[in-house]
């Protein structure tokens, strides 16, 4: 059970935004520290991802650990409540990833996601995104 009024839970839910979240700007912030350049939100590229660097034909989303079902992550826990909207909504949104993969992959772009969690720790996605941007 829902332990919050309705009114208290829309207002919660109402403070969610899909752009410039707090993990976006600390990764845009290291990105541009490395010295990659980068374009924001491009529309015309599938999935429109968060960060995008033309030069490495890469496409970086930055998935929240809870709406994106980070495997084995605390912050990827299940509601108690209205269960089965919830297990459709996360259904829902492993399948959107899964064929935005493919078309960025059918385009001929590199998909690199880094997880909300991952932010925490600048040492270790500095590494990561180093690796994979070679």
């Amino acid at each position: 059970m829902d332990t919050l009024t309705k009114e208290r839970r829309s207002w919660n839910m109402s403070r969610i935004h899909g752009k410039n979240t707090r993990p976006e700007i600390e990764l845009r912030s290291l990105l541009h520290y490395l010295g990659y350049r980068f374009r924001l939100n491009r529309k015309d590229v599938p999935g429109k991802p968060d960060v995008l660097l033309p030069k490495y034909k890469t496409a970086i989303f930055v998935h929240g650990c809870f709406w994106h079902r980070h495997a084995g992550c605390k912050l990827a826990y299940s509601p108690k409540s209205n269960i089965e909207f919830w297990k459709k909504k996360f259904t829902r949104n492993i399948e959107r990833d899964a064929a935005v993969a493919c078309s960025l992959r059918a385009s001929g772009w590199k998909q690199l996601i880094i997880w909300e969690c991952e932010i925490k720790d600048l040492a270790s996605l500095t590494r990561k995104l180093r690796r994979r941007l070679r």
